[in-house]
This record gives structure tokens, C-alpha cells and sequence, in this order.
């Protein structure tokens, strides 16, 4: 062919990376490699190996050991062995381990970005340019928040061992974001890699020990799927780590509920693509294949939803088709191609016969005219449009190269399009108008919304999502605080069960009876009678009866619920108004102290004393989140771009609670007021016990101004009522503390839409304890951080 001729077609030649020096280093572990076990390789327990596969030719790279429940044990006796050790070193100390593994990845890049994209078979050009720099950038990152922990984290301590399963689409950047803050901040991990992709942590693990990475710090066991349920159910193992599908994830949630294991879920996606018409269409459809053809679309956060304003749609699309006519589906190792193969035959299949569900269902296919390759996983890039809000392909996760398409009309529209899915991962937002942009970025439900910019991903930045796609941050000062705990809960004890009082005959005589009053619920801003229209007795520690509640029902948490979600407006009041409706609550409480304080001592046989303490306590508490209220504020990330990330503290919706019986004034309000602060509403159940001194309460919240539906309390018995509660699939997140097997049955229970959780596990909390009550411990699980990148300039 001439030169001339090469002008002329403007065609690409292959540009072969040189892979001699990764097939060098698998032939040297062809015999089989090991797990990676108290700081050497070691042989599985069984003996038992699996092939790992090249996804573009199909040929063996090597072979890999299958873990079972004994090295799982044996990876997990050598972290937690590590693990006091590793947690003592001082900060700088650990600080300069993680610098070390930083300059390493970087002195081998190349051989991680050859054994990446033959692994998992996206291209080169990603694997070197994006994912390895990446990891070193994470490992950098982490070294500073180790070397500043005594000072950022000094009420902070380390989880312990932790558990990791990554996934296999970003198999060695997944094990930085992980393994980075874990051993930043004093934590010891057992790791599993993806099944399909287990060779960079391998690795990454020989390199650590080269590095100088002190033995049992980091394990690394390989397997399947029964390796990662090993990890997940060792009793030895103090939190779970999991990137992975959201059927899993729910899995896993189930399974550790009661284990009081600390559990970070990064799950499936089905992000929206928004294009408004005053959008850069070039500059959009440049976005839209970096969203979805990236890695081959299989990327948890992709831009798999097409959403395009009906008046450019036509133009839109056909830019968009003669631009996918251009891309390159080829060898991972050519730097000249756009989209490599599909990690696995299985994968390749589910992406097939989604997409003939989707033509089947009405959507028009389009898929350009280009060649793949013969042999391999290979999937051309795919369009659907005109898709229904109903059909599969736009409800469920393809994680393949394809891209489903329809159309709005107004911003609103937009808005419910975008959130009419149960994930909430990530969206994009394409728009010239920069407060359209950041008016439209807030309403979405998701983690992290890119503005006119998509898959931006830096360390000091969280991410993470809302709804199925899971909990918790990883990346930034917020997912640090993922690995830590607080030092104030390290000792708390567990509850024992008070022994209830044998009720007492009333001995009827000819005085004056008191009136007969038996509390109702407070739903909606007004008082209730209970659905069942039954009562039970409050007694007192003699066994006195001191009045009645009502028996609260599914029906009446249904209620309280439906209530709750109608006060919307209360999470769009400005921050400043619900911090003035706190203080406004604290000062009628302080009108009403003497009358609260002989509620306690009746209920609890308290001292007038801790009686007027309790309520002294109560009302420091109101004030106090009356002062947070405008002041647990987010902060902007300063990533490596011209540009910013906003991490906004936004509340999570609908929030139930179920309170202990201890303190049973102070308990209420510790956990009601940080939630409402946040600008969330709650539907919350006071002590089974005491209740009389929440029912108390209505009035002064009907005298506070507090919005109706923005606090709905139902009385009676809490483990019915907290399951009622962690069942509700319109409960955002349910704090529940009392009895283990309460806390057992929200953890269990909130698997139906993967609600938050935060329990006591059946610890005892001493509430008078601001450490360990009030402020930023209870605040960060009362948000959810939202990250918006704003990149500046043209």
C-alpha cells in the first residue's frame, strides 16, 4: 500500500504493544500460581487449580489456585496476626509502605498494563493510560491520609481485617481502591480477586512483597464465587468490602446481618445519559462513547440510558451512528483499536440475548458495519432507540457496549426519566447552560453526576451510590471514614435483658379519679388512634400502671410512611430554617423541663435528679443539632483537572427509627434530631418500655412548627415494628437500636431495596456521652455525599 494511499483512507495500521516481558513473567508461574498467604505464596489446601483465560483468543494464560474455607481461615489467622502490629506502626510509617507500593506500580506500569488488557481484554491504551496511573494516584493518596491520621481521625480507630472481593472489569484499579485506605489507616485485608481476572492482584502481591510490605498485611485468596461466601462468613473477618452485581450484594447483606460485620456495597448501574438541546452535540457524542464503549460498556457507573431533548434526537442520533461507524473492535493489545472483547463467553452471551429481548420488546437496532475478529469474546458497539420506559433493556444492568435511547421534553421530565430506575449510581449531564446543569445535578439520584464530562475518576474524590447500587464511598476523606470506626463505640457493652415488672391490681376507692387518657400515635402532624384500635399499659418499675399508648401495626407504619414521603419539602427547606425549628423545639422542651423530668422518673424509677439531667441533656442535644443543622456541610475536591468536584451532603429520604429503652428521653432525641437536622424525615418508635415520654412530645413539636409528616411516631411492641419498618421498600434507611435480634432483623430485612443500616447490635450506648451520641457520629450515617464534577473552561 503507498503513502499516498494511506492519506487518501486515513485508515489505522496495527500498533502491537511488546508483551514478552508479561508472557516471561507467566511462564514463570506456569507450574500454577498460589494464594498469596502471610507474605509468600502458598499452595490451595485441596490442590485444586482453574484455568485463567485470554478473552480475545480463548488460550489459556495460566493456572489458578481455587480457595476454599481453609485458606480463607489460614489468609485470615495471618491478617488478624498482622494486624495489631500494622495498626501500632505509626502513621509516617505506614505512610511510606504505601509510597513504596506507589513508585512500584509505576516502575512496572507497563507489565501491569500488558497483563491487565490480556486478562481482561480491554485495550491497552486504557489499561496504561487510565487504569494503572490510577492505582499509583490512590496509593499516593492514601499514604497522606495515613501519615495524617492521628490528627484527621484522632476519635477513629481501624476496623480491623477486612474482606475484599472485587470484580472483574477493573480487576487491579478495584484492588487499589480498596486495598489503599484499608492499609492507610491500620487495616489488614484478605482480598479475592474476580475468578476471571485474578492475575494483576496476584501481581500486585508479588510486588508488595518485594516492596517490603510487611507479611499478613495483605492476602491475596483466589477462586470463585465459594471463596468470596468463605470470606463473607468467617467469623474472623471484622467488615466486607464488595464491588460486584446488586443480587450479589443483597446476598451478602443477608449474610452478614447479626454479625455485626461492617459491610461497603459498590453495585450495578443503570446511569443516565441527559442531552439537553443546548448541549455541544460533538462534544456529547464524544461523551457518550467514553460512557458506554468504554471498557466495552462494562463499567459499573457506564451511560448505558440515552436521554436526548426531543428537538435535536434526530440530529443527535445520526451524528451518533456515523460516529460509531468509525470505532475499532480489535486485539487488546493494539493501541490503535477503541473496544477490545468481552471478558468471558458467559458475559457474552447475557449481553446477546438482552439485546434480542430489547429488538423483540420494539426497540430499533443499530449496529455498525465493522469487522471483529475471528475467535474470542467480541461484540460489536450496539444502539437501541426508541426504547420504552418500560422494557427490559432500560431497567436492567447489560454491562455490554450498549446503548439504549429515548427522548424527553422538559428538564422535569428529564428529572423522572433519569430516576425512574432502582439504581442510583452515577449520571451525566450535557448542557452549554451551566445553571440548568447544576440545577438538574441535585434532583438526580445518584452518587456522583459529571457535567458535560463522563467516567471521571480520581482518589480524592468518594464514589459510590444511592438505592441498589449500595452504600458507602470509596475514595476521598469520606471513604476513609468507611475503614475506621469510632473509638467512643469501641467499648460499649452488651445489653442485658431488664426483667418487666408484674403488673399491679389498682384498688379502686371513692376519690376522685383521674381522667382517663390513653396516647395516640402522631402521624402526618396530627394525632392517630392505632389501626387495630388496641392499647397496651406503661408500667412503672414497681409495676404501677402510669398510662396507656397505642398498639402501632403494618398499617400504621404504612401510614406513618406514606406520611413521611409526602413531607418532601422539609429535605428542600434551607438549611438555616430547620436549625431554627431545632432550637425552636429545644426551647419549648425547656418550657415543659419540670413535666419531663417527673415523666422519667416515673417511668424509669430514676432520681428527680438524673430525671432533670436527662432532660437538661435532651434539650443541649436539640441545640447542638440546631448548631449542625447549617454546619456538617460538604467541601469541594480539588482532583488533577481544570476543574472541581462537589461533594454535597444531601439527606437520604425516609428514615425509620427504633429506639432503646434506656434513656429513654435522651436516646429519642439523640437519634430523631440528626436525622431531621440532615433534612431527612422520620418515622420513628420510641421505647417499648417508656414510651409516654415521646407521646409526650407531640406537643411540642405541634408547637415548634414542624412541618406535618417531618417526625410520625408509632408506639408499641419494636421488633414488630421494626420489621415492619426494615421491610418497607419506601424506607430509605432504618437506624434500629435495641436488642441484638432486632438489629439482626433490620440488617436481614433491609435487603428488599438495600437500605442503609445503623444498629447498636445489641450494644449499650451511654447516651450522655456526647462522644459517643452526638455530632458528626451520628451525622455522617444521617447523608448520603453526592460528588459533582465541574470541569472548567471549553
Amino acid at each position: 500500500m503507498s503513502v499516498a494511499r494511506y492519506f487518501d483512507e486515513m485508515s489505522y495500521g496495527p500498533a502491537p504493544e511488546a508483551d514478552g516481558e508479561a508472557r516471561a513473567w507467566l511462564k514463570r508461574h506456569e507450574s500454577g500460581f498460589g494464594h498469596f498467604i502471610g507474605g509468600k505464596f502458598v499452595q490451595p489446601a485441596a490442590g485444586v487449580h482453574f484455568d485463567a483465560m485470554d478473552p480475545a483468543t480463548g488460550k489459556k494464560l495460566g493456572r489458578v489456585a481455587q480457595g476454599d474455607a481453609a485458606d480463607v481461615d489460614a489468609a485470615v489467622v495471618a491478617a488478624r496476626k498482622a494486624q495489631g502490629s500494622w495498626a501500632k506502626l505509626p502513621g509516617h510509617a505506614r505512610a511510606r509502605h504505601l509510597y513504596a507500593l506507589a513508585r512500584a506500580v509505576q516502575r512496572h506500569a507497563r507489565l501491569f498494563a500488558v497483563i491487565e488488557a490480556l486478562d481482561n481484554g480491554k485495550p491497552v491504551r486504557e489499561t496504561r493510560d487510565i487504569d494503572v496511573p490510577l492505582v499509583a494516584r490512590h496509593f499516593y493518596y492514601h499514604a497522606g491520609w495515613a501519615q495524617l491520621q492521628a490528627t484527621e481521625f484522632a476519635d477513629q480507630v481501624p476496623v480491623g481485617v477486612v474482606g475484599q472481593i472485587i470484580p472483574w472489569n477493573f480487576p487491579l484499579l478495584m484492588l487499589a481502591w480498596k486495598v489503599a485506605p484499608a492499609l492507610a489507616l491500620g487495616n489488614t485485608v484478605v482480598l479475592k480477586p474476580a475468578e476471571f481476572t485474578p492475575l494483576t492482584a496476584l501481581l500486585f502481591a508479588e510486588i508488595a512483597a518485594a516492596a517490603g510490605l510487611p507479611a499478613g498485611v495483605l492476602n491475596v485468596v483466589t477462586g470463585d464465587g465459594r471463596t468470596g461466601a468463605a470470606i463473607v462468613g468467617h467469623a474472623g473477618v471484622d467488615k466486607i468490602a464488595f464491588t460486584g452485581s446488586s443480587e450479589v450484594g443483597k446476598l451478602i447483606r443477608a449474610e452478614t446481618a447479626g454479625s455485626g460485620k461492617s459491610l461497603t456495597l459498590e453495585l450495578g448501574g443503570k446511569s443516565p445519559f441527559i442531552v439537553f438541546d443546548d448541549a455541544d452535540i460533538d462534544g456529547a457524542i464524544e461523551g457518550v462513547v467514553d460512557a458506554i464503549w468504554f471498557n466495552q460498556g462494562q463499567v459499573c457507573c457506564a451511560g448505558s440510558r440515552l436521554l436526548v431533548q426531543e428537538g435535536i434526537a434526530d440530529k443527535f442520533h445520526a451524528r451518533l451512528k456515523r460516529r460509531m461507524q468509525n470505532l475499532r473492535v480489535g486485539n487488546p493489545l493494539d493501541k490503535a483499536i477503541d473496544m477490545g472483547a468481552i471478558v468471558a463467553p458467559v458475559q457474552l452471551e447475557r449481553i446477546k440475548a438482552l439485546v434480542a429481548t430489547g429488538v423483540a420488546e420494539g426497540a430499533e437496532l443499530f449496529q455498525p458495519e465493522i469487522d471483529l475478529p475471528t475467535g474470542g469474546n467480541f461484540y460489536p458497539p450496539t444502539l437501541l432507540a426508541h426504547v420504552q420506559t418500560a422494557a427490559t433493556v432500560a431497567r436492567e444492568e447489560i454491562f455490554g457496549p450498549v446503548l439504549v435511547s429515548m427522548t424527553f421534553r422538559t428538564p422535569d421530565e428529564a428529572v423522572m426519566l433519569a430516576n425512574n430506575t432502582r439504581y442510583g449510581l452515577a449520571a451525566s449531564i450535557w448542557s452549554e447552560t451551566i445553571g440548568l446543569a447544576l440545577d438538574i445535578a441535585p434532583k438526580l439520584q445518584a452518587g456522583v453526576v459529571w457535567i458535560n464530562a463522563t467516567n471521571l475518576f480520581d482518589a480524592a474524590v468518594g464514589f459510590g451510590g444511592y438505592r441498589e447500587s449500595g452504600y458507602g464511598r470509596e475514595g476521598g476523606k469520606e471513604g476513609a471514614y468507611e475503614y475506621l470506626k469510632p473509638k467512643a463505640w469501641a467499648g460499649r457493652k452488651a445489653r442485658v435483658a431488664a426483667e418487666l415488672p408484674e403488673p399491679q391490681e389498682n384498688v379502686a376507692g371513692f376519690d376522685l379519679p383521674d381522667l382517663d387518657r390513653t396516647a395516640k400515635l402522631f402521624v402526618g402532624g396530627k394525632q392517630a388512634r392505632p389501626d387495630g384500635n388496641y392499647s397496651r399499659p406503661v408500667l412503672s418499675p414497681k409495676g404501677v400502671r402510669l398510662g396507656e399508648v397505642g398498639e402501632g401495626n403494618r398499617k400504621d407504619i404504612r401510614n406513618a410512611v406514606a406520611a413521611a414521603r409526602g413531607a418532601e419539602g422539609w429535605s428542600k427547606a434551607t438549611a438555616h430554617n430547620r436549625a431554627q425549628i431545632l432550637y425552636y423545639m429545644a426551647e419549648n422542651l425547656s418550657a415543659r423541663a419540670d413535666e419531663f423530668a417527673a415523666r422519667i422518673a416515673a417511668m424509669t424509677g430514676a432520681s428527680k435528679a438524673k430525671a432533670v439531667a436527662e432532660v437538661d441533656a435532651s434539650i443541649g442535644r436539640l441545640f447542638a443539632y440546631g448548631a449542625w443543622a447549617d454546619k456538617f456541610e460538604g467541601t469541594v475536591h480539588a482532583p488533577p483537572l481544570r476543574g472541581v468536584a462537589l461533594a454535597m451532603n444531601e439527606p437520604i429520604g425516609v428514615v425509620g427509627i427504633v429506639c432503646p429503652d434506656e434513656a429513654p428521653m435522651l436516646s429519642f432525641i439523640s437519634l430523631l434530631a440528626p436525622v431531621i437536622a440532615m433534612g431527612n424525615r422520620a418515622v420513628i418508635v420510641p421505647s417499648e418500655r417508656h414510651p409516654l415520654v415521646a407521646t409526650d412530645f407531640y406537643q411540642v413539636l405541634e408547637t415548634s412548627d414542624v412541618p406535618a409528616g417531618v417526625v410520625n411516631i408509632v408506639t408499641g411492641a419494636a421488633k414488630d415494628l421494626a420489621k415492619t419498618l426494615a421491610d418497607h421498600d419506601d424506607v430509605d434507611a432504618i437506624w434500629a437500636f435495641g436488642t441484638k435480634e432486632i438489629a439482626t432483623l433490620a440488617e436481614k430485612l433491609s435487603v428488599g431495596n438495600l437500605k442503609r443500616v445503623l444498629t447498636d447490635h445489641g450494644l449499650v450506648t451511654d447516651w450522655f456521652d456526647q462522644a459517643a451520641a452526638e455530632g458528626p457520629i451520628l451525622l455522617r450515617h444521617a447523608v448520603q455525599v453526592k460528588n459533582i464534577w465541574i470541569p472548567y473552561g471549553e
